[in-house]
């Protein structure tokens, strides 16, 4: 535990939403975009304790916040984060900023309700990654529902009304089955708090379907394959904003819930889908990356490519070794600095051709270079190449892999050709294609120079020095691991099948 002279995780959770209700009381447009920029940069400034108290050597929460909320039910407000959490913190607050900035000109209509998503929607996701307790994170998953709901249905494009609604109700269809969960986990464990449930072994029959009914709602929101059919819709109806939130940010939760519920809480059921989910992740990765050949709408490739690189994370996950929980967590970070720099960009010429066909966006590098040096930068990190950030998430995931299982590391090799496949075909029409007709469209100016700047610094940085995100996480995972593969010991698992373990479910209820 980390002792503060104020509440560091409170204080970031909850100033955003708090300077969201200021919104109200501005008038004009670039009143609140400056008022939401100055907002975004003092919670990157209050975040700073973070970085100075956080302990590198420490498997524990750290930051600790706890307190009875409703106490007849045993729900507290309990609060924590640790080398897994931190992260995830870190790159939900460093996001806020720069979508303001890439919205600066995008968004004209109902500007102050823009805003007041982005800050209700930082202040929810924060949330996320830091309760410790069931039923506070619960509400703050539910939260984030509604303000990206509405950055789709109110600002997203032509079919944002399909897009919005497929997104509400595929999310909505998870998160019941987490509530199931949960319920389950307060009435077998007796508490609500995350970690004295970590301490508890919990019977297989028990483990069997609090993991399925938990795997389904985080694959949902990952989206793993073949749960993965509202993103792409999501993101290219998405204003630019939303798409870079929901790269970003949201796929996050689905990954790092599977880090911080399934595997510590269900460690016998985890150890035994493991195959199944190796299998889905493996498929998703080489779907994602298929599908995306074939796009010519530049924001359909890479939402289609994020369902691939999703399955990298997936994969790394229940790979139960090290190297690939390392390197689940770092493309966890990678595919949201990178990613997120796409969407921007893919915002960055629609601002200019109003489109986003590739046949219409042909040989910007002849008069828009430093636009295509970003592009290049981030389509290399997209792939993997060396020197990259997702270079170091990609190689330890298919080291992790070939320990496990050399085939799994061989079924992994069609899936990283095809990404590079998928953005050398986007990045070389960009760069060299030749324009139906001569465009005089201007090249970055010092706005777009700022937001494109900051994820292209964290690419080559933790490309090329990743060393200081290694000891943040290490403990974490570390402990992580060891404690999924004692869990799974002390839990008898007698070799039992499904179908054995369904029936004895059942018949169980039955008494």
């Amino acid at each position: 535990m980390q002792e503060f002279a104020y509440p560091v995780l409170t204080v970031l959770v909850f100033f955003p939403l708090l300077a969201a209700v200021g919104l109200f009381f501005l008038r004009g447009d670039n009143t609140i975009r400056m008022y939401t920029l100055g907002v975004s940069i003092v919670e990157l400034a209050l975040s700073f304790p973070l970085f100075a108290g956080f302990k590198l050597e420490s498997a524990a929460f750290q930051f600790v916040e706890r307190m009875d909320w409703v106490k007849q039910w045993g729900v507290e407000y309990y609060l924590g984060t640790d080398g897994i959490s931190f992260l995830m913190v870190v790159l939900t607050i460093a996001v806020l900023p720069l979508c303001v900035l890439c919205s600066w000109t995008y968004i004209q209509t109902r500007v102050k309700e823009f805003h007041f998503c982005l800050l209700f929607m930082t202040a929810a996701c924060v949330g996320v990654f830091t309760a410790l307790d069931l039923v506070l994170f619960y509400v703050f998953w539910e939260a984030m529902l509604v303000p990206m709901y509405l950055l789709i249905a109110v600002w997203g494009g032509p079919e944002k009304r399909y897009a919005s609604l497929k997104f509400f109700l595929y999310t909505l269809a998870g998160s019941a089955l987490l509530l199931v969960a949960i319920v389950a986990f307060r009435i077998v464990g007796g508490t609500f708090a995350i970690p004295e449930l970590m301490e508890h072994n919990f019977a297989f029959n028990f483990q069997f379907w609090a993991f399925l009914a938990l795997a389904l709602a985080f694959a949902i929101k990952v989206p793993m394959f073949p749960f993965h059919t509202w993103l792409p819709a999501a993101h290219v109806q998405a204003p630019t904003a939303g798409s870079v939130i929901l790269a970003s940010v949201l796929l996050k939760m689905g990954t790092y819930g599977f880090l911080r519920f399934n595997l510590p809480l269900t460690p016998a059921a985890s150890e035994y889908f493991a195959p199944f989910m190796i299998a889905i992740s493996i498929a998703g990765i080489l779907y994602g990356g298929i599908v995306a050949l074939g796009q010519n709408d530049i924001k359909k490739v890479i939402a289609y490519s994020s369902v691939g690189h999703m399955g990298f994370v997936t994969l790394g996950i229940f790979l139960f070794n090290q190297r690939g929980l390392e390197g689940a967590l770092f493309q966890m970070l990678n595919h949201g600095i990178t990613t997120g720099g796409l969407f921007m960009m893919i915002g960055t010429v629609y601002e200019r051709s109003h489109s986003r066909e590739l046949d219409d966006n042909l040989g910007l590098g002849k008069y828009m270079p430093a636009y295509m040096f970003f592009w290049g930068l981030f389509a290399l990190s997209s792939f993997g190449f060396p020197g990259t950030n997702s270079f170091v998430g990609e190689i330890l995931v298919f080291v992790g892999a070939f320990e496990q299982n050399p085939w799994i590391g061989a079924l992994m090799v069609p899936g990283a050709m095809v990404a590079a496949a998928y953005m050398l075909r986007v990045s070389l029409k960009l760069a060299w294609g030749r324009p139906t007709s001569w465009k005089e469209w201007p090249d970055l100016n010092l706005r777009e120079w700022t937001y494109l700047v900051i994820p292209a610094v964290f690419v080559l940085y933790i490309g090329l020095a990743p060393g200081l995100c290694f000891k943040v996480m290490d403990a974490s995972l570390l402990k992580l691991e060891k404690d999924v593969k004692e869990g799974a010991k002390i839990v008898a698992m007698e070799k039992e099948k499904p179908a054995e373990v369904a029936l004895n479910s059942l018949k169980g209820i039955i008494k």
